[in-house]
């Protein structure tokens, strides 16, 4: 394996030292008076540009049974946050070379670091940082290295946030977020690029080690969570394996962007996209469980290989560009596989603090969590539409309906069908520049009876208001 790695990486060297003396064919950029950019060189086509997002949420939302904020009694909670807020620094630096470092927060709000530091002032971080080097005259072959989202299992696992079209991306599909990555980048090699219509990426990454994400690991248990290597005995255990993964997208139409390693949401009528996708992501031994022996105890330790796999769509679309009317659907398969019951559950930005409840599936099982994350099968899907532009008027922006539903079949609920709703609407000030989004979200419980089967609670909900810049 080492052999292989080492002989593929020498030939990328001489290759592409053979080809760049090759004239570049990458055709000259214009000056884009809309954006914070500094050209290069005279023509533009070697630049370096800024770029600024924050997300700030207003949310009303039924809290799951007997939460609590700040040890009261909470049954339904309003709050105030910021979901995202970032800076983008990329550029073209020479012909051959991009650069790209992302600089940020995600998730403050009144109960930001309550139950971990104890410390508000949650410290941004490089959630990027990347270098790489186009091999090809054009993006038939680039191969890049660093902290990136780059990965394999879905165009929403590497989703260009300030694009997309529902209030928030499918989380789940960021299968190990702040697990054994950071904020779902990892340190990683990789190699990208687009033939004719196949747009590809592959890489390998080394993950970290589950304890080292500020939150303490798990405890060893009968179901599988992430291995926690600061418990092997000294010199002895399976160790942190590297991650392999792969994203295949074929498009009948026009090829997607391909200047950042992240996907478009919505283009909002400006490409005329469609494509079928496969993806996968493999990790020897990445989980562990108790498991009993020839007689009875818990005793064993069993390893798990995780693997992911996935086959989706992506349509996006003009209809009418005379009525400005346009189209954007997904839909994927996932196939999660962790371990022997796997579960996790996580609240987007959540906000409650403790329950005192006593039959949860898990202890962070209050607030707004679900169960977002488990061994087992998934469909999500979305689709909205563009009204006509006569609507509001040419220069009072668009109106954008959509509607995603998630079903989930986790081992660990006892494949109880877990099914997640939500219906909105965005309104496009000025694009995705300007933009505000109201959001209805409702989802699932569960808890424990008293025979430890599990069983569906009442059903909760969430209206969210955002309203985004991004320039």
């Amino acid at each position: 394996m080492k052999t292989s790695i080492l002989i593929v990486l020498l030939s990328s060297i001489s290759f592409s030292t053979l080809l760049a003396q090759q004239a570049d064919s990458i055709p000259k950029k214009t000056t884009d008076k809309t954006a914070l950019k500094f050209n290069l060189n005279e023509d533009g086509s070697h630049y370096f540009q800024a770029t600024f997002m924050n997300q700030t949420w207003l949310r009303y939302t039924q809290s799951n049974d007997g939460t609590t904020l700040f040890q009261k009694n909470s049954p339904d909670i309003f709050d105030i946050g910021l979901r995202r807020t970032r800076i983008q620094l990329f550029g073209q630096i020479t012909d051959r070379t991009f650069v790209y470092f992302q600089f940020g927060q995600n998730n403050f709000n009144n109960t930001a670091a309550y139950s971990s530091s104890g410390n508000r002032k949650i410290a941004a971080f490089f959630h990027d940082a990347l270098c790489e080097y186009r091999i090809t005259k054009k993006n038939q072959l680039k191969i890049g290295g660093g902290l990136t989202v780059l990965n394999g299992l879905s165009r929403f696992s590497q989703p260009s946030v300030g694009t997309i079209m529902t209030m928030d991306v499918p989380v789940f599909l960021q299968y190990s977020v702040d697990q054994i990555d950071q904020f779902d980048r990892r340190l990683a090699v990789y190699a990208r690029g687009q033939v004719g219509k196949l747009d590809y990426r592959v890489y390998l990454s080394n993950p970290f080690p589950i304890n080292s994400n500020g939150n303490g690991a798990p405890a060893l248990s009968t179901n599988a969570n992430f291995v926690n290597p600061a418990t092997f005995k000294q010199g002895n255990g399976p160790g942190i394996h590297n991650q392999l993964g792969g994203y295949f997208a074929y498009n009948f139409f026009e090829n997607e962007g391909h200047t950042t390693p992240y996907m478009t949401g919505t283009y909002l009528g400006s490409k005329k996209v469609w494509n079928i996708a496969v993806g996968g992501v493999y990790q020897k031994a990445a989980t562990w469980n108790l498991k009993a022996n020839d007689v009875g105890a818990l005793i064993d330790t069993s390893y798990n290989n995780m693997l992911h796999l996935c086959v989706e769509t992506f349509l996006d679309m003009p209809l009418n560009k005379e009525k400005g009317t346009m189209i954007s659907a997904f839909a994927g398969y996932y196939n999660m596989n962790y371990g022997h019951n796997y579960l996790r559950y996580n609240g987007l930005m959540n906000p409650g603090t403790g329950s005192t409840a006593t039959n949860l599936i898990q202890g962070s099982a209050y607030g707004n969590a679900v169960p977002m994350f488990g061994t087992g099968q998934i469909v999500y899907a979305q689709l909205g539409f563009m009204l006509p532009k006569n609507i509001l008027g040419e220069t009072k922006g668009r109106l954008m309906p959509y509607i995603s539903g998630q079903y989930a079949d986790y081992a660990a609920l006892q494949n109880k069908g877990m099914i997640i709703y939500n219906a909105g609407l965005n309104w496009f000030i000025k694009g995705h520049n300007s933009k505000i989004s109201l959001d209805y979200q409702n989802r699932p419980t569960f808890y424990n009876d008293i025979n430890k089967d599990v069983v569906a609670g009442s059903r909760k909900s969430s209206i969210t208001l955002q309203y985004q810049i991004y320039f």
